[in-house]
């Protein structure tokens, strides 16, 4: 698996958007929305690129956003609900490639037949990890880093 700046960057403006309170399940939330600029500038991520990020998030239905100066971003729903792998994969399509495909799209014969079965197994393996890890998992191990 190869984390892409893009990908980290989505991960990093999802957690800054749970934490600033624009997640719909968090207690005592209000809601506010996330300025794109704000993320940008707390997350040091450029923010052309962020945009680009956050337009996938939306598009994925992580995200929803206001326009307007009283505008921004906040979670669809509570982080709890929101996994490491939903977002991932809204930015980057499939966890695991080979040599550019996703996957479960390789294809070898001869000697090397039984690699796709390989490749298939570290996809598993991966998304076993980041789709059992949610945003609020993330959250709660930063606020309590000594329990995890």
């Amino acid at each position: 698996m190869y984390v892409s700046a893009r990908s980290d960057y989505a991960v990093r403006a999802m957690l800054a958007v749970a934490d600033a309170g624009g997640d719909p399940g968090q207690p005592g939330s209000g809601g506010e929305l996330v300025k794109a600029a704000t993320l940008a500038e707390t997350q040091d991520i450029p923010l052309s690129f962020l945009q680009g990020i956050l337009l996938d998030l939306r598009r994925a239905g992580l995200l929803h956003s206001h326009r307007g100066t009283e505008g921004g971003y906040a979670l669809t729903r509570p982080a709890a609900e929101i996994t490491v792998g939903d977002v991932l994969r809204a930015v980057g399509g499939a966890l695991t490639t080979v040599r550019g495909l996703p996957a479960q799209d390789a294809g070898y014969h001869g000697v090397a037949a039984g690699l796709r079965d390989v490749w298939l197994a570290v996809d598993g393996a991966i998304g076993v990890v980041v789709d059992r890890t949610s945003l609020a998992d993330l959250l709660v191990r930063r606020d309590h880093p000594a329990s995890h």
